[in-house]
């Protein structure tokens, strides 16, 4: 039996690729542990400081199983409850993880795979993929993926994305803000390991860090609250290493090496 995922690292960037292109990607439990077992790994290791997310085959991820989700229908609510969790804590584990991490989607990704790649924090797309969230198409509801992408791309857009269920073009994505760049399929791997490395040797991954925090914590705040946190965070940088380090770096004129 195939391995759901592969993972390795190279240059500072580690890689987790999806594995079941057999089954365009699909969303098992056993896909879901995996990828949440590598990411607390390369969160841990110092020498990762970006993730990718791939895939093999033609499409990036079709979203979850539907013969694992018809085998589910025999199971108790608590038991369907326990995997939705599962689902749950991987996308929060992904939107609140320490490092970047960018979709590499050479592909379609449809429902929960149009998920995977909202819950990114940027994204590169092939002209020819198709986005859509067609859960509704089937009886089925978007409910753990719409808590994202309210955040994503607001309430209208949104709607018009969940409640028709039809699938739009990676342009049409990026025009709702979606996906960030839509590229050639022969540039996708390049690109993205451009970008990456770009991330890598110019910006300060605690920096990175705390603004992905940030980012995430601040909109569950009111505007005074928000703006408390945001001195308080503001004053909490000031004391760190690598600010220290880019101050004194910039008016020494040296070249930061990060």
């Amino acid at each position: 039996m195939n391995q759901p995922i592969l993972t390795h690292t190279h240059n500072r960037i580690g890689y987790i690729t999806l594995n079941r292109a057999d089954k365009r990607n699909a969303l098992n439990s056993d896909m879901v542990f995996e990828m949440k077992k590598a990411l607390t790994a390369m969160a841990e290791d110092k020498e990762v400081k970006v993730v990718v997310i791939k895939a093999e085959g033609t499409a990036f991820c079709a979203g979850a199983d539907l013969g694992y989700l018809q085998q589910l229908q025999s199971n108790t609510y608590d038991e369907n409850l326990e995997d939705s969790r599962n689902l749950k804590d991987l996308f929060y584990q992904i939107y609140t993880f320490p490092k970047v991490v960018i979709a590499q989607i050479q592909g379609h990704a449809l429902a929960g795979g149009c998920g995977l790649a909202t819950v990114c924090d940027f994204s590169f797309a092939v002209d020819h993929a198709k986005f859509g969230y067609t859960e509704v198409k089937i009886g089925f509801i978007p409910a753990i993926v719409k808590v994202f992408l309210l955040r994503k791309i607001g309430e209208g857009k949104a709607k018009q994305l969940l409640l028709d269920g039809d699938l739009i073009s990676a342009q049409e994505a990026k025009d709702m803000g979606l996906i960030n760049w839509v590229v050639a399929a022969d540039d996708l791997e390049e690109k993205v390991t451009t970008y990456a490395y770009k991330l890598i040797h110019q910006n300060s991954g605690q920096s990175m860090r705390l603004t992905k925090e940030m980012i995430a914590l601040v909109q569950e705040k009111s505007l005074e609250d928000g703006l408390d946190y945001a001195a308080q965070m503001n004053a909490h940088a000031r004391a760190t290493g690598d600010c220290q380090k880019g101050i004194a770096s910039f008016l020494n004129k040296e070249k930061l090496s990060w």
